[in-house]
């Protein structure tokens, strides 16, 4: 019960250079366990003058900052981790109580945000730029890497930690500041991690939890010189066309509608599993989760069986107690996820597990893991995030027919194949138009060298690995004449040789 304290005392505060603060914004809301919608304590939205405020303590607080020797700043992050690791029990027991993953999740997440930390101590130092070939002889020509500025992280409530790792890590190791507006859902979380970045200079890490005017406030500021979005596609929408008034770079990750392919030359135990997990990982709520799935005729039966089998054995409850799937993170999220499996089963989906609410459950957000079959590729369940515990499956006849399917979507963000057939797997590779492909694997985001991000409406530019890093600097080209010669045979005069012949 102590973390109920913790909450009580956060209750209120927004955190403004380096220390925790009573917010004056007049607007805020109060902070609902979904597990058992009991009130956890009431958040402050941070004021458009207190953003103004941050980002002016932002900006001045960056040039110093950048200037940090890259060993320094590459010490000062693994530091983060490190305290990210030692908080662990305590991030992860505030990160399920406010939005309802069992607590292993919120371990491992903890432990996920420590490892991007680590990686970005470590790569942000490691290429600065590069010296090219000049094309004159005697000079040289180097391409020096510099940060953005100040940038704005904007996320959701399922990966509060995770994600801000993801591309604090990369930011901060490039050089900049940052500011992070966290969900409404996960806002005690993301106060109580500040934790981990006291020992930095005051300024270069910030938090203003908030709503929509909190997050339009920070986007639209004109010393924002960078914005890294997690959310819907609206949302990336408005966030993309604010910062294309003034050409801000923008990182936007705007949902996933992933495809699952199973075929005959697949483990069918592997697959079973895979898409157990896939599908109902933190609740179904996932960018990258499997949402759609494409069974082969061949083994549709089986397949059908085995995830039966699988899913009635999930304990669905309070993520602080030995159960494998908690409930959804509000009760909005529930009244929209609801309606969409309704809306299924009004088009002729057949549901074979779960449907509804678990019994025994006169409070919380929570709903069965389900499972849907005789799934046709039109549905709104086939072509929309449900970002929900919903399995929904179509039968199709072949390889071809699932690609054309998978690939007939607004979104590109993950995929996922299980096969043993090589010409599948290669095919999969280079057909499938998603950001990432996972074959005979679901789901792994841990790979902090590996590009995390994908295509179409689900977003642009790339987190994790070298790529991350680019999102949040500039590259510099400049040409040294050392020798200080003069170029004659470009300077002017021209010579009459040159000259039109006539």
């Amino acid at each position: 019960m102590a973390m109920l304290d913790t909450f009580k005392d956060l209750s209120g505060h927004i955190h403004i250079d380096g220390a925790l603060r009573k917010g004056s914004g007049s607007d805020g809301c109060d902070a609902i366990d979904p597990a058992t919608e009991e009130v956890n304590g009431q958040l402050a939205f941070t004021s458009v003058s207190e953003v103004d405020e941050a980002v002016a303590i932002a900006k001045a607080a960056q040039p110093a900052w950048a200037r940090m020797n890259g060993l320094a700043k590459s010490e000062e992050l693994h530091e983060v981790a490190r305290r990210f690791r030692e908080l662990s029990p305590k991030l992860a027991e505030a990160l399920t109580r406010e939005m309802g993953k069992p607590y292993k999740e919120s371990a491992d997440e903890v432990e996920w945000t420590a490892t991007a930390f680590d990686y970005y101590a470590e790569a942000s130092r490691h290429e600065a730029g590069k010296v090219v070939g000049p094309v004159t002889d005697g000079d040289m020509h180097i391409v020096t890497k510099h940060p953005l500025g100040v940038v704005g992280i904007i996320l959701p409530f399922n990966f509060p930690y995770v994600l801000f790792g993801w591309e604090a890590g990369a930011a901060l190791g490039t050089g900049n500041t940052v500011i992070l507006k966290p969900s409404e859902n996960t806002t005690f979380s993301s106060l109580l991690m500040m934790e981990c970045f006291s020992h930095l200079p005051k300024g270069v890490v910030q938090c203003i939890p908030g709503a929509i005017e909190t997050g339009k406030a920070l986007v639209g500021h004109d010393d924002v010189d960078g914005i890294a979005f997690t959310g819907s596609i609206g949302g990336g929408q408005a966030v993309a066309q604010t910062c294309a008034k003034t050409f801000k770079r923008a990182l936007i990750e705007a949902s996933g509608n992933d495809p699952f392919l199973v075929m005959p030359s697949s483990d069918m135990s592997m697959a079973t599993q895979g898409a157990v997990f896939g599908a109902y990982l933190n609740c179904g709520q996932v960018c990258a989760a499997a949402e759609r799935f494409y069974v082969h005729n061949d083994v549709h039966d089986e397949f059908v069986e085995g995830v039966v089998n699988l899913t009635k054995s999930l304990r669905i409850g309070n993520g602080l107690e030995k159960v494998d799937m908690g409930p959804l993170a509000s009760q909005r999220e529930r009244d929209r996820y609801e309606g969409m499996l309704a809306r299924a089963i009004d088009e002729g989906a057949k549901v074979v597990h779960g449907g509804g609410r678990p019994e025994g459950f006169n409070r919380g957000h929570f709903c069965d893991a389900t499972i849907l079959t005789d799934c046709t590729p039109d549905m709104e369940v086939m072509n929309n995030e449900t970002f929900g515990p919903m399995m929904p499956i179509c039968r199709v006849g072949s390889f071809d027919e699932a690609m054309e399917h998978a690939n007939n979507s607004k979104y590109g963000l993950g995929s996922f194949v299980f096969t043993n057939d090589l010409a599948e797997t290669m095919r999969a590779i280079n057909e499938l138009e998603a950001g990432m492909t996972w074959i005979n694997a679901t789901a792994l985001l841990d790979n902090d060298a590996g590009p995390f991000g994908g295509r179409k409406m689900s977003g642009t530019g790339r987190q994790l690995g070298s790529e991350g890093l680019e999102q949040f600097r500039h590259s510099k080209l400049t040409m040294i004449d050392h020798e200080n010669k003069a170029a004659d045979f470009w300077w002017f005069p021209y010579k009459d040789s040159e000259a039109y012949p006539g």
